[in-house]
């Protein structure tokens, strides 16, 4: 019967269903002499987890010194101190590029030319003439929809 439980066991460790408890009840059983032959297969899987859990590492692992992470530093601030520089002399440049020129306050709207006058002046009567047109048709709205509402409402 423990044969049947420890084969089941054994299914359900490679589909990854086992708990910590039967794993542990697999180590046991493969670690003793009294394995079945159909399973002295897994045999060196299992004693290998054994083995693999006693041993202790004495390998040295290289730390970086202090002094490489000062080299280190010292690259890295220099590094960020050129690229805040860049971005500085970037902006100082995209904006005198973009900067409009400065007009004296006394040549706007002004014309040496009568007729140049004449017609800057009709073609902004002209804008303003629609825009309030515009606004003219909406208050038609507005007054047929006072009518209505007065034949409506008697008051």
């Amino acid at each position: 019967m423990e044969l049947n439980r420890i084969e089941d066991i054994v299914e359900k460790y490679f589909q990854g269903e086992t708990s910590i408890a039967e794993e542990n009840e697999l180590k046991e059983y493969f670690s003793s002499p009294n394995v079945a032959q159909h399973l002295e297969q897994y045999k060196p899987m299992f004693g290998y987890f054994s083995q693999v859990k006693q041993q202790k590492s004495t390998q040295e692992i290289p730390l970086p010194k202090s002094r490489d992470k000062k080299r280190n530093l010292a690259w890295l601030s220099i590094a960020a101190s050129v690229v805040v520089l860049l971005g500085i002399g970037t902006y100082l440049y995209v904006s005198d590029q973009n900067a409009t020129p400065v007009v004296a306050q006394s040549e706007l709207g002004t014309y040496d030319n009568p007729e140049e006058a004449l017609a800057a002046t009709q073609k902004a009567l002209a804008l303003l003439s629609n825009n309030v047109n515009v606004g003219i048709g909406s208050v038609q709205y507005i007054k047929e929809y006072q009518q209505s509402k007065n034949r409506i409402f008697k008051q």
